[in-house]
Formats: C-alpha cells, sequence, structure tokens
C-alpha cells in the first residue's frame, strides 16, 4: 500500500425529500447570496427547481437561477456565470443536476474566488487556485460523482479542447442526494451513469500497486453493487432500492475511496476526453467506447490483475491468465452493450475517423509530446493512436 492523504469533507444529506433542507444548509456553511446553477428543463418540469427556489425564499436567502448548463460543460458558459455571480454580490453557489451542473458550479465559485483570474488558466495548470467559494450540491443523476470529488471538467469549445482540474478546492460543502429525482432520468443517461460509476472505479483499480487489500475489496464490492443494481434499475427506473444503490456508488466510486493506496490510471478517462472534446458526445458513452480497446491493449502488462477482476467481479474462473483476462473483458464490454451502450467508433455515433483525426486526437491526448497518459501503462502518442485504431469500426 502507498502513502495516501484522504480528505473527503462534503456533507452527505441523503434520502427522500432531502431537498427540502437546502437553505438550512447553505446558511450552516455561511451562504447569505446564492446563485443557483442547473441545466436543463427537466430540473423544471419536475417541479425540483420550484421546490428549492422555495425553500431558499422561506429562509431568506436572495437568490439568481441561472440554467442552460449542457453535458460537456462549456468554459464560456462558466465564466458567463461569474460574471453574474458577482455582478449579484454572490457568495455561495448552488448546483442543482448531474456532474457537468456541478462541475460548472465549481468552475464559477474559483471565478468568484479569483476575479483577476482566468478561469481557463487554472485547468490549463498555468496558473494554481489557492482559494474558492463554497459549493453546495443537488443531486439528480448518479454518473460524475462530482458531488464528492475533488474534480471538475469544462470544456473549451473553441479550442476543441476537454480538461479536468483536481483540487482539494473543488469538494463541495454538501451533496443532498434524494434517488428520487433520478427516476425521470432518460434510458440514455442512466445508462451513462452506471457507465461512468464503473469507470471512476475501474479506472483506479487497473493498478500495478499489490498489497492493497481494503481498497481492492471495496472497489470489487462497489462494481458488483453497480452491475446487480445497474440491471435492475434498467429494467425499473423507479426501484428505490436500485436507484439509491446507484447514487451511493457514484459517490464513493469518485470521492477518491477506491484508490487510496495505489497508483491509479486514468488513461480510457484521457482517451474519452478528446472524443467529447471534439465530437460533443456523452461522456459515459466516450468511456465505453473506448475501454474494451484500451484493455485489449494493456491487458498483458499485468495479466494477474485483470485475472482477479474477472474472479472477483464476474465469477469467471478460466483455464489460463490469458483466456480469463480476455473473458473478463469481453463480458464488461458485453454488459456495456447490455446497457444500449457504444463500444467502438460507428456506435458512439462518430463514425469510423481518418487515420489524420486519430493522430490529431492522439496528439491532443498526450499534450503533443509533454505527457503520457496513464498509471497501469504509461501510455504514449503511438499507444493513444492504437488504441484508438482499434475502437475506429
Amino acid at each position: 500500500m502507498k502513502n495516501f492523504t484522504f480528505y473527503s469533507p462534503t456533507e452527505v444529506i441523503f434520502g427522500k425529500d432531502t431537498e427540502l433542507q437546502a437553505s438550512d444548509e447553505i446558511k450552516k456553511h455561511g451562504g447569505t447570496r446564492v446563485l443557483v446553477v442547473y441545466g436543463g428543463n427537466s430540473v423544471v418540469k419536475s417541479g425540483l427547481l420550484e421546490r428549492v427556489e422555495k425553500t431558499l425564499k422561506e429562509g431568506g436567502l436572495p437568490f439568481l437561477s441561472v440554467g442552460g448548463v449542457v453535458p460537456n460543460p462549456r468554459l464560456s458558459f462558466a465564466r458567463d456565470g461569474v460574471r453574474k455571480a458577482k455582478e449579484f454580490g454572490v457568495d455561495f453557489i448552488l448546483g442543482i443536476g448531474g456532474g457537468s451542473v456541478i462541475d460548472t458550479a465549481k468552475a464559477i465559485a474559483h471565478g468568484v474566488a479569483n476575479p483577476d483570474t482566468d478561469l481557463w488558466l487554472f485547468w490549463t495548470k498555468q496558473a494554481v487556485l489557492t482559494k474558492s467559494s463554497p459549493v453546495g450540491a443537488i443531486l439528480t443523476i448518479s454518473a460524475a460523482g462530482s458531488e464528492t470529488s475533488d474534480s471538475a471538467v469544462l470544456t473549451n469549445w473553441e479550442a476543441g479542447e476537454k480538461r479536468g482540474l483536481n483540487t482539494p478546492f473543488n469538494r463541495p460543502k454538501f451533496a443532498i442526494m434524494n434517488p428520487e429525482l433520478t427516476y425521470t432520468l432518460p434510458p440514455f443517461q442512466l445508462s451513462c451513469g452506471i457507465v461512468d460509476i464503473m469507470m471512476h472505479t475501474m479506472d483506479r483499480y487497473f493498478t500495478l500497486t499489490e498489497g492493497n487489500e481494503l481498497t481492492d475489496e471495496i472497489a470489487e464490492a462497489l462494481l458488483r453493487v453497480v452491475i446487480r443494481n445497474g440491471t435492475a434499475a434498467k429494467e425499473n427506473p423507479r426501484d428505490y432500492g436500485a436507484m439509491s444503490e446507484l447514487m451511493w456508488c457514484g459517490s464513493l466510486s469518485h470521492n477518491g475511496l477506491t484508490g487510496l493506496g495505489a497508483v491509479i490510471d486514468f488513461a480510457p478517462h484521457q482517451l474519452g476526453h478528446e472524443l467529447s472534446g471534439r465530437f460533443d458526445v456523452a461522456h459515459g458513452a466516450s468511456l465505453s467506447a473506448v475501454w474494451g480497446s484500451w484493455a485489449k491493449y494493456c491487458y498483458r502488462t499485468k495479466p494477474g490483475r485483470f485475472v482477479r477482476f474477472a474472479e472477483k467481479v464476474w465469477g469467471i474462473h478460466g483455464n489460463s491468465a490469458e483466456e480469463t483476462a480476455n473473458a473478463a473483458i469481453d463480458r464488461t464490454v458485453a454488459f456495456f452493450a447490455s446497457l444500449q451502450m457504444p463500444t467502438c467508433f460507428t456506435e458512439l455515433g462518430i463514425g469510423v475517423q481518418s487515420d489524420e483525426v486519430l493522430g490529431q486526437m492522439a496528439d491532443s491526448c498526450v499534450f503533443f509530446g509533454k505527457r503520457k497518459v496513464g498509471g497501469f501503462r504509461a501510455l504514449d502518442r503511438d499507444d493513444v493512436f492504437r488504441i484508438y485504431k482499434m475502437a475506429n469500426r
């Protein structure tokens, strides 16, 4: 087990009707003027936005509501949100939605606290974040885990770049998690969430680190629970038990717990970010489209890890390490397909790409030779190109 520091300060308020506690939570964490950030019309149509705004009014909290966050959240929206927040005198940001909304809320909070620094400089590592404003989250999609994580993603659409930022300042003060708020999710979004939860776990689980027993067991248990309850949720999206398990798994998959004491990988995420940044595809779909190719390309680095994955997560016991590892990869890809998720570029909806485009994505993924990606197998530009090539069908 490697040395680690674990800090997960987000207060979780879990269960039915917990969104009605929003005003009390904001005031508990020092908020007096609130910017409410949300995505599309679903929050309005469901009545959730109205309920939350009512609690803020009853709590005596002035607020400004700003909607329109889209998947692969835009830097331009966050910049505009900073401007509106400053004009309104905001001291607390409340995100109502999934990962894109919560990541946007985090970005706006950073901008409010650092008015003299452009947001993108933090995401490109040209400026160091040393302070932020408080953020709260009301979760409506079990997926990204942003409600308890130290990460946030932004897309610079004009530049065709999607980047992630990890910092303790990304941790929300509280996360309100009512599984009933996920009942009306479209089937595709539910499937994307299931994949994202699994990938946040597997991108930590596939590691070269040995002797990390408890963390490994937690990750394996989480994956089994997601697979079992993801199947149940697809059959009945109003199954409170299944939706509860998925929501809690989503938070634990990305708050750092499932990778403690290990060197983490996250190469599939980096590969997927290039697809999202260029083609504006859903995050979960970008991950399922490349994971099988990444796994087939990389498993020989440490076949035993995939054998353990096969046995502990899928209950597969083959005649050889090679057979067992490949069976686990195939079973995982088949599970993604059972969720109607893409497992290659054609299924992703972008079609077969030219070698030129694959090369451009590979170059961008490794920052034009300035880095390698992945901790399980460090991938250079040519490795990334070959994995894209395998998925390019």
